[in-house]
């Protein structure tokens, strides 16, 4: 289920239960359930949710994504980010690197294949006469759940800005 805070912004994605909790004690309302499926129980019959929207405004601190080697080669689509191979085994590899005083930053880390980080060893791309394929970022949280979730139901798409 996508859960959206009051203002219609996408939260997290929660499970079944969690929605279900939401909706029965009136913190949540349904704005999109999933067709045909219905929640039985001995005395209430509900459709099944696939988008619950909080009540109340929730006052959510900016969402800090942990740089961790899994969301390095997350963030880079599992591709070698100098020659776009995702056929081999990855690395992650600092731009500048950590002998010229490169950091642990999503800036300066991407993915690469071994190959290409043991032939730019410990110069830049430009001194390796290799050539980056998109400029590193620090991704947004939505980026994420848009990932994460694999099979995006179409009814989610307006609220993660996929349309």
């Amino acid at each position: 289920m996508l859960l959206l805070n009051n203002n219609y912004e996408p939260l997290s994605i929660c499970n079944v239960k969690k929605a279900i909790v939401l909706l029965y004690l009136g913190k949540a309302e349904c704005i999109a359930s999933r067709d045909g499926k219905r929640l039985r129980s001995v005395s209430v019959s509900m459709p099944c949710p696939s988008i619950v929207r909080l009540s109340v405004y929730i006052h959510v601190p900016y969402k800090k994504i942990i740089l961790s080697r899994k969301n390095i080669l997350r963030r880079d689509g599992h591709r070698c980010q100098y020659c776009g191979r995702s056929d081999s085994m990855l690395t992650v590899d600092h731009i500048v690197p950590k002998a010229r005083g490169g950091e642990d930053t999503w800036e300066n880390l991407v993915a690469a294949c071994v190959h290409c980080n043991n032939r730019k060893g410990d110069r830049t791309p430009e001194e390796a006469k290799l050539h980056l394929g998109r400029k590193p970022t620090r991704p947004h949280h939505l980026f994420f759940i848009r990932h994460f979730v694999g099979s995006i139901d179409e009814r989610w798409k307006p609220y993660l800005f996929m349309n």
